[in-house]
């Protein structure tokens, strides 16, 4: 057992956070990256949103794992309730991405069975790149068509439901491996049972709220154990960063 805290250790400088959540290299498969942020009795949400839990050391990783993705893959019950639009272009990132061989900003990938983002929705009008939507046969063909025709790149993956492995199947044949999930607590549900999660990098925010807010992950009730190992961890003021990798 190693003492994590209290121990005095020099703060992380912006080229050691790169490393610290770098992707490992030369990949050939897609590798799945979950983030979330909870409080310390579990909930995922604060008056409806991740908001309330976060802190600017928490917006900093999410920032840096979204510079370091590839694409930015949430539910669209998750990008609709915190607002999503498509990641934004400064300096800072474009010269990151640049300089690890990224394009300019990743594209979001929107996970949705009915195809439910709406047309005029920031995903698809505030955006540098058009999204990506990943729905199944089984979502209403004049959605489908509408989201196709607001700018989007529809992959229809499965027939009732999203086929999560054919979904990301899509995302690796278009060249975007690094994919930095960002939720919500369904989908991560999913990829838990279908075994997709390489790595989960979990905040925990030094707040209590007794709420009846789900957990990170949520599915079909089935006891499944997938074993985590823990390969770092950071704190920052009384904030808990946790990443663990998938041990196989």
């Amino acid at each position: 057992m190693d003492k994590l805290w209290p121990q005095q250790h020099p703060t992380a400088v912006e080229s050691e956070l790169e490393e610290f959540y770098a992707y490992p290299a030369e990949l050939d498969r897609p590798w799945v990256r979950v983030n979330f942020v909870s409080s310390l009795d579990g909930a995922v949400t604060l008056h409806g949103t991740s908001r309330g839990l976060s802190s600017p050391e928490d917006q900093k990783v999410l920032a840096l794992i979204r510079d370091l993705s590839d694409v930015v893959l949430v539910g669209a019950g998750t990008a609709l309730a915190e607002g999503y639009h498509g990641v934004k272009r400064t300096e800072v990132r474009a010269n990151r991405r640049q300089r690890l061989g990224l394009a300019e900003v990743p594209p979001i990938a929107v996970v949705t069975a009915k195809a439910s983002i709406p047309a005029d929705s920031p995903l698809l009008t505030d955006t540098v790149v058009p999204p990506i939507v990943l729905t199944c046969a089984a979502a209403a063909p004049e959605r489908v068509d509408a989201l196709r025709e607001a700018g989007a790149d529809v992959v229809v993956a499965g027939e009732e439901q999203v086929d999560l492995r054919a979904g990301l199947a899509a995302l690796h044949e278009r060249g975007l491996r690094r994919i930095g999930c960002e939720g919500g607590p369904k989908l991560f549900g999913s990829l838990i049972e279908e075994d997709l999660v390489d790595e989960l990098c979990l905040t925990l925010s030094p707040l209590l709220t007794n709420g009846d807010a789900s957990r990170i992950a949520s599915g079909s009730g089935a006891e499944l154990q997938l074993r985590m190992q823990l390969r770092a961890a950071l704190h920052a003021d009384s904030m808990l960063l946790l990443r663990y990798e998938r041990q196989r």
